[in-house]
């Protein structure tokens, strides 16, 4: 493993390199662990966010096996699709698939699909469903596309700006989106770069150049990680391997 910083003026982060996603698992195990187990000792109970998709699958089965007193610790996800946990493309199903299982299935799930006929209906049972996390997160773990979007922040969303906002006061947003496919619900900004432990997971060489394009300029709408980036408290964290 090896560790080097990449700032710019006003958009600095901090890169992690894992020569394969096992090592990188491993590590980010350990460090969303570390986080949990320090709120959990502090405040009596965590809660953590993670992202859906292919990526996480490794993480999230490492992850599970971790010695944490799980009966404490609330997960949820950074943001959904908008479809029942019956449909392959619920990020709530991989995350009850992969990590909900051996030590880490006497953790509490708090997913964000209510099953209202679309997100806009559902965002008032879902606002009240996360009303009881423990805030802030202890640790959220990101993910981001080829296009620059992380949680359902997607270039050219109707409620982009919204979403991105530092200064806004939601958690949750309803966005819509083409290259989205379905509807979905997201956390906002604030709530995600609040958290005790903030990281980012991306691997391939691919995503690692659009993080360094974003960081280099452009602006939240183009890349929207970059709204990330430019308003985190401290530098990002990435763990990336190739």
């Amino acid at each position: 493993m090896t560790t080097s910083s990449h700032p710019t003026p006003a958009l600095p982060f901090a890169l992690a390199a894992y020569d394969d996603p096992a090592a990188l698992a491993r590590a980010l195990a350990a460090h969303v662990a570390e986080a949990l187990r320090a709120r959990v000792a502090r405040d009596g109970s965590a809660s953590l966010a993670v992202s859906g998709g292919r990526t996480p699958t490794r993480f999230f089965e490492t992850l599970s096996g971790a010695p944490l007193d799980w009966s404490r610790i609330t997960v949820t996800l950074v943001d959904e699709r908008w479809v029942p946990e019956t449909s392959d493309r619920s990020n709530a199903a991989l995350v009850r698939r992969h990590l909900l299982k051996g030590p880490a299935a006497a953790a509490r799930f708090v997913p964000l699909f209510t099953g209202a006929p679309t997100p806009e209906e559902g965002l008032a049972g879902a606002e009240a469903a996360v009303a009881a996390l423990r805030a802030p997160f202890a640790a959220v773990v990101l993910g981001m596309g080829d296009d620059g979007h992380t949680a359902s922040f997607f270039p050219g969303a109707q409620a982009l700006a919204a979403a991105i906002d530092p200064a806004g006061t939601a958690r949750l947003i309803a966005v819509r989106a083409e290259a989205a496919g379905e509807p979905r619900i997201t956390f906002t900004l604030p709530p995600l770069i609040s958290a005790d432990l903030l990281l980012l997971h991306i691997e391939g060489a691919t995503k690692r150049a659009v993080l360094e394009r974003a960081a280099a300029g452009g602006n939240g709408a183009d890349l929207p990680i970059r709204a990330v980036l430019a308003n985190a408290p401290r530098p990002l964290d990435v763990l990336w391997c190739p």
